[in-house]
């Protein structure tokens, strides 16, 4: 997919100056895709443990740190580099994990960003994007949701994402930090780890009709999600790299709510073969549905959604299929 107008703005060099920015987590599945977009003119480094991400996922050109984001020792290390943005993407990502591991949980989430958020202040950077999380929001009637919805998480992960946007708030007023939080919603595509059964759904189901030809729903059918294609998720943290100033938080999201039953129709349809669909217990913390109002990112910062997602779920199983012969 061509690289849109705005991001094409960012990636190119500023008044000649080459542009520095630490992107963790560019080993995962939207790290990878955000770094891939600043390589070429500018320095791109990534700090990642390689715990769901892979190596080879790292584009070219990225100065890599194997390590954890929650390690204050390798953190430090950093100190006389100087960035010009933070872009937070790594983290445990999550609700069911964070209930099995709460401690690691709120290590690689919310004190990944308060390590990160110091580090941005004492070495003088101006810019912190972060990759929060619609699970912020909780369970909603009616369940859309714009930015100043009540936040109710349900999930150990969410509540850790909620204290990181309040740092990031208190970062931006007490240190002239621009922070700028991204709540994502459903993220999938080409490239998302297929091996992690615990998170993605739509990446879930899709791997286990391709592995036994059989999908195990956790919980109803008719729970709901916002999906939103890989290509335009990376669009919006290049789109927030324009923010100078103040803190804010926006919504990524298409405004769309898509069923599991829907979910699991796209991919039985675009397979070749039967798929057995099975139904059990949900997992603890796990939202029923919400979808997104993306007014304000579209205003704020000029995103739009334009890809649909029968669309993208089509290209994303056609490269699944292809992958997993």
């Amino acid at each position: 997919m061509p690289m849109a107008d705005g991001a094409d703005k960012e990636k190119r060099t500023v008044k000649g100056k080459i542009m520095t920015y630490l992107v963790t987590g560019a080993a995962g599945f939207i790290g990878a895709a955000v770094a891939k977009r600043l390589t070429g003119d500018n320095e791109v480094v990534t700090i990642d443990n390689l715990s769901t991400g892979r190596e080879d996922n790292i584009p070219p050109g990225v100065e890599f740190l194997k390590g954890s984001v929650a390690d204050a020792d390798l953190i430090r290390r950093l100190s006389d580099r100087k960035f010009d943005a933070v872009i937070h993407i790594a983290g445990q990502s999550s609700g069911e994990i964070s209930f099995e591991d709460p401690v690691y949980d709120l290590q690689t989430n919310y004190q990944s960003t308060v390590l990160l958020l110091d580090l941005a202040r004492k070495t003088g950077c101006k810019k912190f994007i972060y990759a929060s999380t619609m699970s912020v929001y909780g369970d909603h009637n009616p369940p859309i949701c714009s930015e100043d919805a009540t936040l109710v998480p349900k999930s150990f992960y969410a509540v850790g994402k909620a204290a990181s946007e309040n740092y990031m708030r208190i970062y931006s007023e007490q240190f002239g930090i621009a922070c700028t939080a991204l709540r994502l919603f459903n993220i999938y595509g080409i490239g998302q780890n297929m091996d992690n059964l615990k998170q993605g759904m739509a990446s879930i189901y899709l791997a286990m009709a391709l592995s036994d030809h059989k999908i195990n729903v956790k919980g109803s059918k008719d729970r709901f999600r916002d999906f939103v294609y890989i290509d335009e998720a990376a669009d919006a943290f290049i789109k927030a790299l324009g923010r100078e100033e103040g803190y804010d938080v926006f919504n990524v999201c298409t405004g769309k709510a898509t069923t599991v039953e829907q979910i699991i129709n796209i991919i039985k349809e675009n397979l070749p073969y039967d798929v057995e669909v099975q139904y059990s217990e949900g997992t603890p913390g796990d939202q029923f549905g919400i979808y997104g109002n993306y007014d304000k990112i579209s205003k704020a910062l000029g995103w739009k959604p334009q890809i649909g997602f029968e669309t993208g779920m089509k290209r994303m199983i056609e490269w699944a299929v292809k992958d997993h012969r």
